[in-house]
């Protein structure tokens, strides 16, 4: 960061989403904009409408490399993905060499252990209170993921979750690195993680109007900024950065995917579920995190938008990157198309997807956008991913209950 205190890289970077479970397949998937959308397998969805029964969901993988069946039985999904993910971030960052008590963890969830709760109440309910798991708590909470990962890694330095709906991944990210630049730790694990694919979760957003219902053709479903768009498409995942001081990761020679150049946060104050009037909320988060990194808006090689397909999110992001950036000032992209909304989940994964860009020079494909809406005057990249020069990259998060949430990333140079 350069507004002030120390720099802050990325050394490592992991990811269990429903495009991949390792960085370059899920790369791969994005760059190629294949949807992942399709019948949900996880529970019997004959329990929903049926407009309602796709989603995105995370490929199998092998549990145990991370956490022993005892630990996996008493934890819910969404600490499954979230230490898988975590775990990954840390091997591919190598060891740090850092003091415990300079290391910590934070995590970003919506609402955590979402499968667990609603299982457990299900047992409440037909067989009584004697039988529901004394292990729910903390298998629900949503620090689990920040607490499991704690003791893991037997890191004792800050540990902390926030829970700021879709805005949470990118939060955490961007809160673990202020805390490094201000001295507080030496190397932060940040990201996000949840498992909302749930009969209840399912049934709420649909019942809300957030979903799209084009059922018949699912990986069609999610068509950010087009004008046929109807809904987002829930999906499941997490991802995770490693954050290290500049100086302490060039110091051991670590790699070093990039640069967290500035970051923002703040309020729309407006309403708990839809976003400002003409995004206002959103300008002024992105025109404060360009602050912080020091950077003009004309230094940005491309936005990767939260973008939910939503007729209203859509649009009011669009406008708000026309008043920062100017009518098709900026190419935009938008990766849920392919792996749905992720809600906690989704800024962790845009930002690993969004430094996998930095390191190639392409701006990934929006998946399904077909048509320009002629109300949305910004530059969707669609199709085909595009060749952009390195330069710092802007990633969006917005969120119910007004939170709004922007990063600015940047490659790492290629002199250091």
């Amino acid at each position: 960061m350069t507004a002030a205190g120390r720099r802050v890289a990325v050394t490592g970077l992991g990811v269990k989403a429903p495009a991949g479970v390792d960085v370059e397949s899920f790369w791969a998937t994005i760059r190629d904009g294949r949807s992942c959308a399709g019948p949900i397998r996880r529970f019997d969805a004959s329990v929903l409408p049926e407009q309602f029964r796709f989603a995105c969901e995370v490929p199998e993988f092998d549990l145990e490399p991370y956490l022993d069946f005892k630990a996996a039985r008493h934890a819910d999904r969404c600490t499954h993905l979230g230490v898988a993910a975590a775990l990954d971030a840390i091997a591919d960052s190598g060891e740090t060499g850092a003091d415990p008590g300079r290391c910590g963890v934070f995590a970003g969830s919506g609402v955590g252990g979402l499968f667990t709760m609603e299982e457990q109440d299900g047992i409440l309910r037909a067989r009584g209170s004697d039988r529901v798991s004394p292990f729910l708590v903390p298998m629900m909470m949503a620090n689990a993921t920040a607490g499991t990962l704690g003791i893991k890694l037997g890191w004792t330095g800050p540990n902390l979750c926030v829970s700021t709906a879709c805005a949470a991944g990118t939060n955490a990210i961007g809160e673990a690195a202020l805390i490094i630049r201000y001295g507080a730790a030496d190397v932060m694990l940040a990201g996000g993680t949840e498992a909302c694919v749930t009969p209840l979760a399912m049934s709420a957003f649909g019942r809300m109007g957030a979903l799209s219902s084009r059922h018949q053709d699912p990986s069609r479903a999610s068509r950010p900024f087009d004008p046929d768009r109807d809904g987002f498409v829930m999906g499941e995942g997490a991802a995770f950065l490693v954050l290290e001081a500049w100086d302490h990761a060039v110091a051991r020679g670590a790699h070093i995917w990039g640069e967290v150049l500035g970051y923002a946060r703040n309020s729309d104050a407006h309403h708990i579920t839809a976003p400002a009037p003409g995004g206002a909320g959103a300008v002024t988060c992105m025109q404060q995190a360009l602050a912080d990194a020091g950077l003009e808006p004309s230094a940005v090689t491309h936005v990767n938008a939260h973008g939910t397909s939503t007729p209203l999110n859509d649009a009011s992001e669009a406008h708000a990157l026309v008043k920062v950036f100017g009518e098709g000032g900026v190419p935009v992209t938008s990766t849920k198309g392919v792996t749905g909304h992720l809600v906690a989940g989704a800024g962790a994964i845009e930002a690993v997807a969004t430094l996998c860009a930095l390191r190639d020079g392409l701006v990934p494909p929006t998946a399904n956008h077909e048509r320009d809406d002629p109300e949305l005057a910004i530059d969707v990249v669609s199709g085909a991913a595009r060749p952009v020069a390195a330069g710092p990259v802007v990633s969006n998060s917005f969120g119910f209950g007004g939170h709004n949430a922007s990063v600015v990333l940047g490659p790492a140079p290629a002199h250091e």
